[in-house]
């Protein structure tokens, strides 16, 4: 197992340098960049009227958003961008700089990447973490439980409320959440905006813990309805996949009990398939159900973060962002998979090619 492991995280590193140079390659084709931006606001354009179009029209050689500007002008902003240097040498620059985990300073923002990444790091941890736990506490004891009763009137009725979870997006169950319990138009009972009060350096440590609490309940609520349908007919198909199987008539003929025969047989086989789709939920969760989530609920998270930096075109905070994603991600797939052991003893990594 340390040998996989070991394996896995040696790949780490040629995966981040592929996916940053895809995607510094992409960057330097797309419209609207810093430079074009700030040119756009000396000119009076606005910033949309930069962003729009992806052809700068030219005339006798010169473009026509930079003609009647001073040329000395233009090339000190785009040293002010860094964008003085060929493509090439910024990249690898880019890449010295992040082999010391430096992501450089946001264009816009006046603060370093690193310092915005973990101002923001938090608010996205706890709707991911709590979200991701929920989701499982719930769903994994309601799939066994659909599966052991399968076709009763327990199955019957918890598919009405499986197939509304899987129907309806998590931002409009964020929107329903606030019209009936954030005082939108029934009750007020809990916050809408924000991770914590405004007076919550003042609070107790008993009374932090309670308003922290109070302020997730309704945006890991909207992040919970997405996963737990999908999650709940994942465990309950896999367990009655298993309970089909002929060594689950062996166990039972041997006079064992059903308790016996399905969380000592049948659950060790069966959450392998659940357990492999963990990493994938904490990814959704992480970095991709979040963003409208943190907009509803005014969440500054990174989500939220990294979408304002690719609208502006703030490119520190967008490769920045792009890097803790996807180390994060490919982590979590490497933890996803030692799992494994932990579900099922008999898997040895030390067979694997990495």
């Amino acid at each position: 197992m340390w040998g996989y492991s070991l394996r896995r995280l040696l790949l780490i590193v040629p995966t981040l340098l592929c996916i940053l140079l895809v995607n510094f390659v992409i960057v330097q084709a797309a419209p609207g960049g810093p430079v074009e931006q700030a040119i756009a606001r000396l000119q009076g354009i606005g910033v949309s009227g930069a962003v729009g179009g992806g052809h700068v029209e030219t005339v006798g050689g010169e473009s026509r958003a930079t003609r009647g500007l001073d040329p000395k002008l233009l090339a000190d902003i785009e040293r002010q961008y860094g964008f003085d240097k060929p493509p090439g040498e910024r990249l690898w620059l880019m890449l010295k700089q992040y082999a010391r985990l430096d992501f450089g300073s946001s264009f816009f923002r006046g603060a370093k990447v690193t310092d915005l990444i973990l101002q923001k790091l938090p608010v996205t941890l706890s709707l991911g973490l709590w979200a991701t736990l929920i989701t499982y506490l719930v769903s994994i004891p309601l799939g066994i439980r659909k599966a052991v009763h399968n076709g009763t009137a327990f199955d019957v009725w918890s598919n009405a409320a499986i197939i509304i979870g899987y129907a309806l997006p998590g931002f409009l169950f964020a929107l329903l959440l606030i019209i009936t319990f954030g005082g939108g138009s029934a009750l007020d009972w809990f916050p809408v905006r924000g991770l914590v009060s405004e007076n919550f350096a003042q609070l107790s440590p008993w009374g932090k813990a309670v308003d922290y609490f109070w302020h997730l309940v309704l945006p890991v609520s909207a992040l919970v309805i997405g996963g737990f349908a999908t999650l709940t007919l994942l465990t309950k198909n896999s367990f009655l996949g298993e309970i089909s199987r002929q060594y689950v008539v062996t166990a039972r003929a041997k006079g064992l009990s059903e308790h016996q025969v399905l969380y000592g047989h049948v659950f060790r086989n069966a959450m392998l398939l659940v357990v492999a789709g963990l990493p994938q939920a904490l990814v959704t969760v992480f970095f991709g159900g979040s963003l409208l989530i943190e907009v509803i609920f005014s969440l500054d998270g990174l989500g939220r973060m990294s979408y304002e930096a690719a609208v502006a075109r703030d490119y520190p905070v967008v490769f920045g962002s792009l890097f803790i994603f996807t180390l994060f991600g490919l982590l979590i797939k490497l933890l996803g998979d030692l799992c494994y052991t932990l579900v099922d003893p008999r898997i040895d990594f030390s067979q694997r090619a990495a």
